[in-house]
């Protein structure tokens, strides 16, 4: 289920970010100067109304499965379900550490004539 939600959010993100590119910054719509360019498929301010509500929905979803992802997945984390707020496991008893052995002594060099 997981990987069906992954794969929604794909194309959801895709299809926002598609519909965001496309719009005009002055909220003229698809990117062209006039409707007259599309064959009067929509008037200007007809296209800048759908692709805002576009965008609006696109957004809405995109939330709602971030969400509902971050839910399924919050105890699916490496450290099995770490969570900040928990009490601190108790300290592990402290034992002393056996003193290191002692190293061995060095030998002389023996010279040779």
């Amino acid at each position: 289920m997981i990987t069906l939600l992954l794969f929604l959010h794909l194309f959801v993100t895709l299809a926002l970010i598609g519909t965001v590119l496309i719009q005009r910054s002055e909220g003229g719509g698809l990117g062209i100067g006039s409707s007259q360019g599309m064959g009067s498929f929509m008037s200007g301010r007809g296209t800048a109304n759908l692709l805002t509500r576009t965008t609006s929905v696109l957004a809405g979803i995109f939330m709602l499965l971030s969400l509902t992802l971050a839910v399924l997945n919050r105890g699916a984390s490496t450290g099995g379900g770490h969570d900040i707020l928990a009490q601190p496991p108790a300290p592990a008893a402290v034992t002393p550490a056996s003193p290191p052995a002692p190293a061995p002594a060095p030998t002389a060099p023996t010279a040779t004539h």
